[in-house]
């Protein structure tokens, strides 16, 4: 009986000391400060927390809601309606920036033909100023033409033709920037006096195209590809910035000439000092 006696504290101390354990990991498991048992906690608590107890199963916590993701129930006809919306925006927007345009005439060959449909960007140079080589969508500069113009200023983008007035739109090249001297010679441009060079010409004008002309601040001189046969600047000089209408951006018919528009590569060029007038002066043949 002494020895029972001497036991029995012990005893009593491992078992409390056991429902202790069990208190703090249920307190802690269910307020989420461990992971539950399917995190790595074993089921039961190993005999070893302390000499003599006994293993205890545990309960294993329910698992935590997780955030899901459902597709919206959406309607067909608002399917539609958004389609459509979509479809009209882009529209506008796509008429706001470019106009379509058919080329008629020889004067941009061998690279334009009659009939192929380009696509002009009408927002290029409101970013940037032309650049030597764009092809570009142009008013007709001749004086007869000034009225015309001035009918569709606000109202068309580019003129409607017209075969009375002869007053539709050109298709030519930028050659000379503003503040430049240009020069033709033997069917040759030069620009500040220094010759340029041209491989999307296939024949230079041999007779009546040489000349000099100087450009001002707000000018630009434009010739065609086919120099012995387009109405330029050899005709009418250097244009003002507001004739332009745009730079012809995509060709897109016919298939086999489907494509964006290349520009040359001329170089660097000298710059010539601003020039107080630009009217053209010929050259004695």
């Amino acid at each position: 009986m002494a020895a029972a006696a001497e036991n029995l504290p012990g005893a009593a101390l491992e078992r409390g000391w056991l429902w202790y354990n069990q208190a703090v990991y249920f307190f802690l498991t269910r307020n989420k400060v461990v992971k539950p048992m399917s995190a790595g906690i074993p089921e039961t608590l190993p005999p070893s927390v302390l000499p003599g107890a006994l293993s205890v199963p545990l309960v294993e916590a329910p698992p935590l809601d997780q955030p899901t993701i459902r597709p919206a129930r959406r309607g067909l006809w608002r399917d539609l309606l958004e389609m459509v919306v979509l479809v009209v925006v882009i529209y506008t927007l796509v008429n706001l920036m470019t106009a379509r345009a058919i080329v008629e005439g020889p004067s941009m060959q061998p690279n334009f033909y009659t009939d192929q449909l380009i696509i002009v960007n009408l927002f290029s140079y409101y970013f940037a100023p032309p650049h030597r080589g764009d092809v570009i969508v142009l008013h007709n500069p001749s004086d007869s033409c000034k009225d015309v113009i001035a009918r569709n200023e606000g109202t068309a983008v580019l003129i409607p033709n017209n075969t009375t007035s002869s007053c539709d739109d050109l298709i030519k090249r930028v050659i000379g920037l503003p503040n430049e001297t240009i020069q033709i010679k033997g069917g040759r441009v030069s620009i500040n006096g220094v010759q340029i060079d041209e491989p999307y010409i296939a024949h230079f004008c041999e007779a009546g195209c040489d000349g000099i002309w100087h450009t001002s601040a707000e000018q630009y001189f434009v010739l065609g590809d086919n120099r012995s046969n387009s109405y330029d600047g050899h005709a009418f000089g250097p244009i003002n910035r507001s004739l332009i209408v745009g730079r012809a951006w995509i060709r897109y018919w016919p298939p086999a000439v489907m494509g964006a528009i290349p520009q040359p590569s001329y170089g660097p060029l000298p710059t010539a000092q601003p020039q107080a007038t630009a009217a053209p002066t010929a050259l004695q043949p």
